[in-house]
C-alpha cells in the first residue's frame, strides 16, 4: 500500500509539473476512490500535501518579483477567517468522527466541476467578454473591475469563497483563484497571476491543513509517502510540460475532473 501512495504522489506531481493545476483536484479523489481513505482524512492530508508541494514555487516566484502581494493580502483577508470559521463548524459538528463524509464528498464534486469549467471555459469567457463590449452585463463587469474599492471587495469575497471550498474539499485554490484574478486584474501578466495565486494558496492550504490536524483528520504517514513520490514527479512533469502542448493536456485534465466531480455527486 505504501508503494501505491508513493506512486500516487508521483503521478500527481507529474501532472502538477505539466499543467500547473493544484494537486487537490487529483489527489483527494484518488485517495477517496482509489484507496478508500475517509473523505475528511483525504482532504486534511491533501491540504498539507498541497502546501508542501507549492511552497517551492512561492520561493521561486518571489525571487523573480512577480507576486502581487496586495492581491494576496486581499484574498487572504477573506479566505483565512472563513477557513477558521469553516474548521470550527466542521469540528463542532463531528468532522473527526467521520460525520461529514457525504458533505465533504459533495463539496468535492462541486469544486471539481467548477475547476473543470474554469479550465475549459477560461478562454471562451474571455473572448465573449471582449466581443460583447457594450452589453449591460458586460459593462457592469468592466465597471466593477475598474473601481478599486469594488475590485478590492470582490477579491475579498472571492477569497472567502475559496476559504470555505478549500477547507471542505482541498480543491479550488488553483484554477478557481486564477480565473478570478484573470477577470478582476486584466493588466496582470500570466506569470503574475500564477505566482500570486500560488502565494495565496500556500498559507491557505497550510492553515486549513493544520486545522484539520488538530481534529485528527491528517494521516502523517500517508502524507510522507505522497510527498516522497511528488517531488521527483514535479521535476519530471516540468520537463514533460515543455514537450507536450498545454492545449492538449488542459482539456483532457478538465474532462477527467468533470467526470470525477459528477461521480462525487451521484
Amino acid at each position: 500500500m505504501e508503494w501505491g501512495f508513493t506512486l500516487a504522489g508521483l503521478f500527481v506531481g507529474v501532472m502538477i509539473g505539466m499543467t500547473g493545476v493544484g494537486g487537490g483536484s487529483l489527489m483527494t479523489p484518488i485517495l477517496i476512490f482509489g484507496f478508500s481513505i475517509q473523505p475528511a482524512i483525504a482532504v486534511g492530508t491533501d491540504l498539507l500535501f498541497a502546501a508542501i508541494t507549492k511552497s517551492g514555487g512561492v520561493w521561486a516566484y518571489w525571487r523573480h518579483n512577480v507576486v502581487d502581494w496586495l492581491v494576496v493580502r486581499r484574498l487572504a483577508t477573506g479566505s483565512i477567517p472563513m477557513t477558521l470559521i469553516t474548521l470550527w463548524v466542521l469540528k463542532s459538528t463531528g468532522m473527526g468522527d467521520g460525520s461529514h463524509a457525504n458533505l465533504i464528498t459533495n463539496a468535492l464534486g462541486v469544486a471539481l466541476i467548477l475547476t473543470s469549467s474554469a479550465l475549459l471555459l477560461k478562454g471562451t469567457i474571455s473572448r465573449m467578454l471582449q466581443a460583447r463590449v457594450g452589453h449591460p452585463v458586460v459593462n457592469a463587469f468592466y465597471k466593477l473591475r475598474q473601481d478599486e474599492q469594488h475590485k478590492a471587495m470582490a477579491t475579498i469575497v472571492t477569497g472567502a469563497f475559496l476559504g470555505v471550498m478549500v477547507t471542505m474539499s482541498s480543491v479550488g485554490a488553483g484554477a478557481l483563484g486564477a480565473i478570478t484574478l484573470l477577470f478582476l486584474y486584466p493588466k496582470m501578466k500570466g506569470v503574475e497571476i500564477v505566482a500570486t495565486d500560488i502565494a495565496h494558496a500556500v498559507p491557505l492550504t497550510a492553515i486549513a491543513g493544520l486545522g484539520h490536524s488538530t481534529v485528527g483528520t491528517v494521516d502523517w504517514s500517508l502524507l510522507s509517502f505522497l510527498v516522497i513520490g511528488s517531488l521527483p514527479g514535479i521535476y519530471i512533469g516540468s520537463h514533460l510540460g515543455i514537450k507536450i502542448s498545454d492545449r492538449v493536456m488542459r482539456p483532457l485534465l478538465a474532462v477527467l475532473l468533470l467526470l470525477v466531480g459528477i461521480k462525487c455527486l451521484l
